[in-house]
């Protein structure tokens, strides 16, 4: 049976996903998933070499269009040209050694790398390989041509490759590179590389105070704004350390070096280790202002009584102590989630938090049941110490991280 293709829908972007010829293909697969369940329209362009790995029935399957790799199917509708015309954003998944080199040097001997030449949309390319690949020289240099040419190629992850072996080449997490997509998709200028040489230091989740071995003092911070600011800054080219507290097993962002943390006191430890060289410090992580002056070493039995007090003590304040601190030209983020009281509204706290920190610039989000913690979009306002103030609407949590450092690199040259 063959598949017939449906006349696109113009309300919807549409993506044309290539997907060269790596074991990783498969994962295309969940990418094209996240895309189509979002509302876009996605055709798929494999190579020969990905139909090995990932038959074109799944494809069609999942994107409800023929799939074809040569340019010799359809020829009165000369599909490269259109594809590439068509396309709001051009995404390839995974990327190989070898399409990045035919990517880089205008070859155009199938559908793909012929719809790559024709296309003036977006261009994004994952890279998967092993190690060794994506280290020799001639990869490296395809990557900075691609690149030099507004080509977004952010750099692989790492982790487990093919076998046994273990190191830098891993594909991005696929709801890592779908969150990308709609970033270009919605800013198409997005992930420019004006980050590059730049050393940035990021704090995520939520700290975790101990009772005793198995309660805790927590806060509903997921992690995900922490990790969407390390996602987009290494996809412009930052060199990023992420020190992540409890961040409720997100997936490690591609091309960023990661650190873990539990509590305050091991949080405090690990970013005064790691921000001394940093040009750049963001504290979004949600630190426990308090912490339990004495942790049992059993568990706290329930019995017929009520339970003892539990005793207090104030946390160090990280942020404080970075500021106090930072290098000369250092640039410092923090963040305040924020609720109104009797004393003054969300403004009116992060405000004075602006005064009494110090920090160049401080992100403020209201939060509340299903506001800011634990959800996939954020809102809130930037507010720089020159008096700048900012709002930000209600949308995904890159969108958010992309207006940060678009803020930060307009302070930093101020």
């Amino acid at each position: 049976m063959t598949a017939t293709s449906a006349d696109p829908d113009p309300t919807k972007p549409f993506v044309v996903l290539g997907v060269g010829g790596g074991v990783a293909a498969y994962k295309a697969c969940e990418v094209l998933r996240g895309l189509t369940e979002s509302g876009h329209e996605v055709r798929v362009v494999p190579t020969e070499a990905a139909l090995n790995f990932v038959g074109a029935a799944t494809f069609e399957a999942l994107s409800g269009h023929p799939v074809h790799a040569g340019v010799f199917a359809d020829v009165p509708e000369v599909p490269h040209v259109r594809l590439g015309r068509r396309a709001d954003l051009v995404l390839v998944v995974p990327a190989t050694a070898d399409l990045l080199a035919k990517a880089a040097h205008g070859q155009a001997d199938d559908l793909l790398t012929a719809t790559l030449l024709t296309t003036r949309a977006p261009v994004a390319l994952f890279p998967a390989m092993h190690t060794e690949m994506w280290e020799h020289p001639a990869t490296q240099a395809n990557v900075e041509l691609l690149r030099s040419r507004g080509c977004v190629v952010p750099d692989p992850a790492s982790g487990r490759l093919t076998g046994p072996d273990t190191g830098k080449g891993r594909l991005a997490d696929p709801a890592e590179i779908v969150d990308l997509a709609r970033l270009l998709l919605a800013v198409p200028d997005a992930l420019r590389p004006d980050l590059t040489g730049l050393k940035i230091v990021i704090s995520a989740g939520g700290t975790r105070e101990a009772l005793d071995p198995v309660r805790y003092l927590g806060n509903r911070s997921s992690g995900k704004q922490g990790y969407a600011l390390a996602r987009v800054a290494a996809a412009r080219g930052a060199q990023v350390t992420l020190v992540a507290a409890h961040t409720q097993s997100l997936p490690d962002p591609a091309g960023v070096q990661l650190r873990h943390a539990g509590s305050a006191a091991e949080l405090r430890a690990v970013m005064h280790e790691v921000s001394g060289e940093a040009d750049i410090v963001v504290m979004a992580a949600a630190v426990a202002d308090f912490r339990p002056t004495n942790r049992a070493d059993y568990k706290i039995k329930k019995t017929d009584h009520d339970p003892a007090p539990v005793e207090l003590t104030r946390n160090p304040d990280i942020l404080t102590e970075l500021v106090a601190a930072r290098k000369p030209g250092q640039f410092i983020v923090g963040f305040a989630a924020e609720t109104g009281d009797s004393r003054a509204d969300v403004l009116g706290h992060a405000r004075a938090k602006l005064r009494r920190k110090g920090v160049d610039l401080l992100v403020v989000n209201a939060v509340g049941d299903g506001i800011a913690f634990e959800v996939e979009n954020n809102s809130g306002w930037l507010l720089r110490a020159d008096g700048t103030e900012i709002t930000i609407p209600l949308g995904a949590k890159s969108a958010l991280a992309a207006t940060l450092w678009d803020t930060v690199l307009l302070a930093r040259q101020s």
